[in-house]
C-alpha cells in the first residue's frame, strides 16, 4: 500500500502578545527608574579590600581634595522632612516648590544662607556655585551647620524608616557614610567623624575603591 504523506503546515505564531509585553516591560522602566543626580564634586576615593556593598536609605558626607564638606541623603520623603527642619530652624522662608526641588536634588556643599538661591537655580549654575563654594561650615566658631544637617537628617531619616515600617514596607534602616578624597588633609576627615558621632551616628560606613589585585 502506498504511504499516506500527511500535509506538513509551518505553526503560526501570533507574535503580539509577546510585543506587548516588551512594551510594557519597556513602559514600566522608563517610568520607575530613578536616575542618580550628578556629583557636585569630584572625590577621588582610597583602595580597599572590602566588598560589602552600601544598602538603600543611607546618607553621605563627602570630603574632596580641598576638604570640602558636601551632603547627600538617600530618600525623597525623608530629604523633604529633613529641609523642612533645617528651614525651621535657621528661620528660613520656603515654598512647597523649594522642598519638592530639594527632595529630589543631588549633594550639595552650600551654608544654608544660600541654600535658598541654590536650590532655585538652574543646574548649570548649580555646577558653578558647587566649583566656588567652601562646603558645608563645620568650624562651630562659625556655626557648625554639619552637625545639624547630621542631627536632623538622622531624625528625618529614622521618621521615615519607621513610617515606612508600619506601613508594611520592606525598607532599610538609616546608615551614615563618609566618602573621603584620599588626598583630604586627615585632620578634617577626623573632624567630620567626630561631628557624626556627637550628634549620635555611632556606626557608619567608609566608601572606597575595590583594591586592584
Amino acid at each position: 500500500m502506498p504511504k499516506i504523506k500527511i500535509p506538513r503546515n509551518s505553526p503560526s505564531i501570533d507574535m503580539t502578545p509577546m510585543v506587548d509585553l516588551a512594551f510594557l516591560l519597556v513602559t514600566f522602566f522608563m517610568l520607575t527608574t530613578k536616575f542618580r543626580p550628578e556629583e557636585a564634586v569630584q572625590v577621588t576615593i582610597p583602595f580597599s579590600v572590602s566588598q560589602t556593598k552600601l544598602p538603600d536609605n543611607v546618607t553621605t558626607i563627602s570630603i574632596d581634595s580641598a576638604g570640602r564638606v558636601f551632603y547627600d541623603m538617600d530618600g525623597k520623603d525623608a530629604r523633604a522632612t529633613l529641609f523642612k527642619y533645617m528651614a525651621g530652624k535657621y528661620k528660613i522662608a520656603i515654598s512647597d516648590q523649594d522642598i519638592a526641588r530639594f527632595s529630589v536634588m543631588g549633594p550639595f556643599g552650600e551654608s544654608m544662607g544660600d541654600m535658598k538661591k541654590y536650590i532655585e537655580s538652574s543646574e548649570e549654575d548649580r555646577k558653578v556655585m558647587n566649583h566656588a563654594t567652601p562646603g558645608i561650615p563645620t568650624d562651630s566658631t562659625k556655626g557648625d551647620e554639619l552637625a545639624d544637617w547630621v542631627n536632623l537628617g538622622l531624625s528625618a531619616s529614622l521618621a521615615d524608616y519607621n513610617d515606612k515600617k508600619s506601613a508594611g514596607q520592606t525598607v532599610n534602616p538609616p546608615r551614615f557614610a563618609i566618602k573621603a578624597d584620599s588626598r583630604a588633609k586627615y585632620k578634617i576627615v577626623k573632624q567630620v567623624i567626630d561631628i557624626c558621632q556627637k550628634q549620635g551616628v555611632p556606626h557608619f560606613n567608609l566608601i572606597t575603591s575595590m583594591k586592584a589585585k
